[in-house]
């Protein structure tokens, strides 16, 4: 399935398509979403066969406008206005207690629905000509790295997808962050672009924050999300120093590097991207810079962690779950070969 520019026809012709239950890929400002109607529980099984997503792994209903929150959530707190106020269109996903109405296919079994105001003008003129609740994951296939140009969707979809909507690069480039209000306390279940403390400011309350082992079904909670096929390993800056160092090689391997503080002079590396300082153009760069690198036929790619502070919360989180940490297993990798 080929990309189409999305003029006022294909908007029209999108919105046909999901009233007839079938599927199509939408821009937003995070990454694309593989979207179906929410309502339609024949068509939000089609995302799961599509994506080979587990039937568990709930989705995010993407609405027009927060005025839209009561036609999918019941017992709405008055902090859920104020976020909704202050952050959409944007990207951040509340969860709520979910409407009767919401078919469970939606919500992955569960009494929660969680919602969000795309902030991308395609979507939202999607969203009005349709006049419902779009159910979006990303559109790729479960685990893998997820898209954030229409080209990446053609790529992992294929004719999997009715539409593919080109809506240009996604500005953000991080799926949103999920703030879950349905509980007596506000819990922060996936980080994002919007920051802790920039939420924590219009609650007036602190979030908690789940232990990693805890049983959550969200979108991105498992283990092992936003991966590249190629086996990907994450270093400290110190790992990358010892790496050029020679000390841990005996055998040659193609690899890439996707190096954040260190300068790359070295014939080492096969592949090497040399990312940006600031945390916005690194988010916004990082899932197209990590498919490049699986796109050059590498044994290996390695990934220099940026740092470990609050505003990079997001982009650690996605990296250290596209790639291992540094192990006994990636010495024994560079020595198999």
């Amino acid at each position: 399935m080929k990309p189409v520019t999305a003029d006022q026809a294909a908007i029209n012709q999108a919105a046909d398509l999901l009233r007839q239950g079938r599927l199509v890929a939408l821009p937003t400002e995070t990454v694309y979403g593989l979207g179906a109607d929410a309502k339609n529980p024949e068509a939000v099984k089609r995302i799961f066969a599509a994506k080979g997503r587990p039937a568990d792994h709930p989705l995010i209903v993407h609405i027009p406008d927060k005025a839209a929150l009561t036609d999918w959530a019941i017992e709405i707190p008055e902090i859920a206005w104020k976020l909704a106020e202050r952050f959409w269109p944007g990207p951040l996903t509340i969860v709520l207690k979910k409407h009767p109405d919401v078919p469970m296919e939606v919500t992955g079994g569960q009494n929660t629905v969680a919602l969000r105001v795309p902030n991308h003008p395609v979507v939202l003129a999607v969203l009005t000509e349709f006049g419902g609740g779009i159910a979006a994951p990303s559109a790729n296939r479960f685990c893998r790295i997820s898209p954030t140009q229409a080209s990446h969707v053609e790529e992992e979809l294929g004719d999997k997808v009715d539409m593919i909507l080109d809506g240009g690069a996604c500005e953000v480039g991080l799926e949103s962050t999920i703030v879950d209000l349905s509980g007596d306390q506000p819990r922060l279940l996936r980080p994002g672009q919007l920051s802790k403390t920039e939420i924590e400011a219009v609650l007036g309350s602190a979030l908690i924050v789940p232990e990693a082992d805890e049983e959550i079904h969200v979108p991105g909670r498992k283990d092992v999300h936003y991966s590249p096929k190629t086996q990907a390993f994450l270093c400290t800056p110190e790992q990358v120093q010892v790496i050029l160092r020679g000390n841990v090689l005996q055998h040659r391997h193609k690899m890439g590097i996707l190096s954040y503080a260190t300068e790359i002079n070295s014939n080492l590396f096969d592949y090497v991207i040399q990312m940006p300082k600031n945390v916005n153009d690194y988010g916004h760069l990082l899932y197209s810079k990590l498919r490049e690198l699986d796109h050059a036929e590498l044994d290996l790619i390695l990934v220099e962690q940026p740092p470990q502070t609050e505003v990079w919360l997001a982009v650690n989180n996605r990296l250290q779950k596209a790639a291992k940490q540094y192990l006994e297993d990636f010495q024994s990798r560079l020595t198999d070969k």
